[in-house]
């Protein structure tokens, strides 16, 4: 089935759909799926992003690993996520998703449009306002090395006044994989500045970031964009 518009646009359209006929954004977003012929707008983007298939992550991975996934929305930096949990998963490793975007129910549907059937035990999902570093660490403690947690996404970590700010919270993530092994890796957005004609894939220097992050707070990296992806050591 063919989309319509690029993912991105269709984003778009239901952000103006929702502030025209004042409705919740996933309302709006659940017409536009419909209108596009699915049957829920995370099965539409799963649809969207199956368009390139980036292959595992995984075996490239070391225990301890800070890794980032960042690219421009619609360019398959949530999918790339998923599909490590789920090939994680496929190991018998323990695999979280830790998400501050979609639902349980949302993230779920996601799975289940990349894997038929999933592999068992299934990727946890943890779906709470609540999540940050301290909240990731606690909720991890004791995972065996080897353990893959997603984070999505980097920059909603910052947005509550009651946490600490991203930098100590990304230092904190980076100290507890380290420690325990647990591969964790964080999906990120790309700043709008940022100009493929300019630069095929983005780099550190385009992420969307509110405040800084420190040097060296991961140490892999991988940049999406327009069905190429880029794997790079940082340390």
């Amino acid at each position: 089935m063919r989309l319509s518009a690029p993912i991105y646009q269709l984003k778009r359209r239901a952000k103006l759909l929702a502030r025209e006929q004042n409705i919740p954004l996933y309302q709006a977003q659940a017409r536009i799926a419909a209108n596009e012929g699915f049957l829920a707008w995370s099965l539409l983007a799963a649809h969207a992003s199956k368009k390139a298939d980036f292959g595992t992550l995984l075996p490239q991975l070391s225990n301890g690993d800070m890794l980032l996934i960042a690219a421009r929305p619609g360019h398959g930096k949530t999918r790339l996520g998923l599909r490590l949990l789920l090939d994680a998963a496929s190991e018998g490793r323990r695999s979280v998703l830790f998400s501050l975007e979609y639902t349980e129910r949302e993230a779920m549907e996601r799975f289940c449009a990349l894997a038929d059937p999933l592999p068992e035990p299934t990727p946890e999902i943890i779906a709470t306002d609540d999540i940050c570093a301290d909240y990731i660490t606690n909720y991890l403690a004791g995972s065996p090395e080897g353990t893959v947690a997603v984070i999505d996404y980097l920059q909603i970590l910052d947005q509550r006044r009651s946490t600490p700010p991203l930098s100590e919270q990304v230092e904190v993530l980076k100290t507890f994989a380290r420690k325990t092994g647990v591969i964790m890796a964080a999906i990120s957005q790309i700043d709008r500045s940022y100009k493929p004609e300019a630069a095929s894939i983005p780099s550190l220097a385009d992420l969307r970031l509110p405040n800084p992050i420190p040097p060296r707070a991961f140490s892999k990296a991988c940049f999406l964009n327009a069905g190429e992806v880029r794997l790079q050591s940082l340390i």
